[in-house]
């Protein structure tokens, strides 16, 4: 059925939209008999959210939710499939902002009442104005913030006597990595197997979110800071990248990972190294803000209260493509990186509960709802609201020394002057295929990290050459903001 617009549907929507979450009357806006099809990824991060806002959701407006669970790596073919033959199987869709350009001819825009109000104005701008918009419409809303960051154990960085035995060995203070080799020196310090503890663990796993753990490592050798959108692609022809030096020392890094890495390290996910991290197996890792609040939780943690959190390691040493050399810096240049970009939401134009769609998506996304589940274990959702950083919601998982450091680590990281954000293209499903599987090869020690990223480069430029480099130019340009002629 269609829900016909009334004035109190309206005003459901914009009372959600302005962050109201407290029921105030019975069926208020009223969906009675309305039956959404949310999809997402197969639980417990992202699907346990939308399960707990469904709750008041259904309650506050006595519409249903049916949550469609599908696991991470099908989420595009199911997506897409059913969107490009019209099936109408979903009135909510939720997924990472680079699916966007290839969704977008099939998602109905985002009501211009949810724009502009104090809910709209508390998402970070990195989210609400970059990645909730594709061609100037805005077809999604951020459920989730998503980033990379370090994670070490507080515990053994700060005992005197690992401290002394660091320093004898290497020459400076045990603190957290300014710089990837400081990353696998510590990483190779506290790498022993025979006490049960490893110096880091990545994911490595083909479909295991593996692409993401690689471009972490290639930011800081391959975003310049003084050549912007540098980093996937030449901006200005639209020649792959990904085979120049420094991201073949970026791959070389990635696999160096193995040799201080847990049994089984070629099998991790990203949902494996949190609990890794949270079993307390391993000194260091880096990974999405999950990490952090489960490692947090005394319920499922063995080092609660030991979680130590600062921003990624960056080099002195990065790539520029133009003059084909290394640059050196007297300081560390860093490139924090936003991995995936955020979870979001959007509505697909042939939904039969377009209002009610938006209506729950306004909700999910409000500031008290999006506030309960950023310090909810398991429900894989961070920071990406002004509001998610009031440290004293955090105090009922982390020590005040925890909290600071986990909030800062992922304001400054977002608000970095050379932040790196994620490749963002149509056809971004096939460039991502590509690239995992040479890296698998490379991993398995069957090809050189160069010839592996030789053949993605081949790859991505075919690729590129096929859909329209013109096109692909002007998005990519778009996407790390900027001009959209070539200077």
């Amino acid at each position: 059925m269609k829900i016909a617009p009334s004035v109190l549907i309206r005003a459901g929507l914009l009372s959600l939209a302005l962050g109201a979450t407290t029921a105030s009357a019975e069926c208020n806006p009223d969906y009675s008999g309305v039956t959404l099809d949310v999809g997402t990824r197969t639980r417990p991060f992202i699907a346990s959210a939308i399960e707990l806002a469904a709750k008041g959701w259904e309650k506050q407006t006595c519409g249903k939710v049916n949550i469609l669970e599908f696991p991470v790596d099908q989420l595009y073919q199911t997506y897409l499939t059913a969107l490009v033959a019209g099936e109408g199987k979903f009135d909510v869709i939720t997924f990472g902002p680079f699916y966007t350009p290839d969704f977008a001819p099939y998602l109905a825009d985002m009501p211009a009442m949810m724009r502009g109000t104090d809910a709209w104005n508390d998402i970070l701008p990195v989210y609400r104005d970059r990645l909730m918009v594709w061609n100037g419409r805005y077809l999604t809303q951020t459920i989730d913030g998503d980033q990379h960051i370090l994670y070490y154990r507080l515990d053994l960085f700060a005992n005197p006597k690992e401290q002394q035995r660091f320093k004898e060995q290497y020459g400076y203070d045990l603190a957290p990595p300014a710089t990837w080799e400081q990353y696998y020196q510590i990483a190779e310090f506290f790498n022993r197997p025979t006490a049960n503890l490893w110096g880091t663990a990545e994911a490595y796993r083909r479909g295991g979110e593996q692409f993401w753990y690689f471009f972490t490592h290639a930011a800081a050798y391959t975003l310049h800071p003084k050549l912007p959108g540098s980093m996937f692609f030449d901006p200005d022809t639209m020649d792959a990248q990904i085979n120049n030096p420094g991201w073949v020392k970026a791959l070389e890094d990635y696999i160096n990972g193995l040799n201080v890495a847990p049994p089984g390290a070629l099998g991790f996910t990203s949902a494996d190294i949190h609990n890794i991290f949270a079993g307390g197996s391993v000194a260091m890792n880096f990974d999405w803000g999950d990490t952090g609040v489960n490692a947090a939780d005394p319920k499922t943690s063995l080092i609660p209260g030991k979680v130590g959190t600062a921003l990624l390691p960056g080099s002195k040493r990065v790539w520029n493509y133009k003059t084909q050399q290394w640059d050196s810096f007297p300081a560390v240049s860093r490139a924090p990186f936003l991995a995936f970009g955020g979870w979001q939401a959007a509505v697909p134009a042939n939904s039969d509960h377009s209002e009610a769609a938006w209506n729950f998506i306004a909700w999910l996304s409000s500031p008290d709802v999006s506030g309960e589940a950023v310090i909810t274990p398991q429900a894989g959702i961070n920071p990406y609201r002004q509001s998610h950083f009031q440290r004293e919601r955090w105090l009922k998982l982390f020590t005040p020394e925890e909290a600071k450091q986990y909030l800062d680590a992922q304001l400054n990281s977002v608000n970095a002057p050379n932040v790196a954000l994620d490749l963002r293209i149509p056809s971004h499903y096939a460039y991502t295929q590509a690239l995992e599987v040479q890296l698998t090869r490379a991993l398995n020690f069957e090809i050189s990290p160069q010839e592996a990223l030789n053949n993605v480069a081949k790859a991505w430029n075919a690729l590129t050459d096929r859909i329209g480099r013109d096109k692909q130019r002007a998005a990519y340009r778009a996407s790390m903001g900027l001009d959209s002629e070539v200077k």
